[in-house]
């Protein structure tokens, strides 16, 4: 199994919990997922750093047990200091908007309220994604928690914004599946690239 540790320089106690992540294979028969899926940690917290260059990949699984293992121990926003990121995203797949198969997508956002409320949505959503219950997941890239000082926000990221019907599917499942009653929104990569503060495209 790939496996790879986060830099921790700078890091809270939390944070450096994510070295050691190779002993976590399970020991039981493991139940298979239908694909593999990555872990990203990214601390943002260097003033002036280039954006992405905090970025690390942490684990790639592919069991149930896996999953569990590292959620519980390692994987829970909660656990973070402002301006520090988790991502889940398929096997391959970088977090970026250069990556090929994010550079012509665009993210559906959610902000959060509470820490417990941005827990929650990130576990409903990688359970969704791993489970496969997105009718169109293969649009899907990957969700990506994000800890702010002001407003914590959830991100689900796919990769064909264009396609309106589709992202307003996906929009109106993520949005059943995380239980939220209020408004999220669509922005395109192309947008945010252009204008941080650009408007969204789509919402439901």
């Amino acid at each position: 199994m790939a496996t790879e540790t986060a830099a921790t320089e700078g890091a809270t106690a939390a944070e450096t919990t994510l070295i050691g992540t190779e002993n976590l294979a399970p020991q039981t028969v493991p139940h298979k997922l239908e694909r593999k899926w990555t872990f990203w940690f990214d601390n943002q917290s260097k003033q002036g750093a280039a954006w992405g260059t905090s970025l690390r990949k942490v684990y790639t699984f592919d069991t149930v047990e896996e999953f569990w293992c590292l959620y519980e121990q390692i994987f829970k926003p909660s656990k973070l200091t402002a301006n520090a990121d988790f991502h889940l995203f398929k096997a391959g797949v970088e977090p970026k908007w250069e990556d090929p198969e994010c550079a012509n997508g665009g993210k559906w956002s959610v902000a959060c309220g509470r820490k417990t409320q941005l827990d929650t949505m990130w576990l409903e959503t990688m359970m969704a994604l791993i489970g496969e219950q997105f009718d169109d997941l293969d649009e899907v890239c990957g969700v990506v928690a994000s800890v702010r000082q002001r407003q914590d926000k959830l991100a689900l990221w796919t990769k064909t914004a264009t396609n309106e019907a589709v992202q307003m599917g996906i929009g109106k499942k993520w949005k059943e599946i995380i239980d939220c009653t209020d408004k999220i929104t669509y922005s395109f990569h192309d947008d945010s690239r252009r204008d941080r503060s650009a408007k969204s495209r789509y919402n439901v």
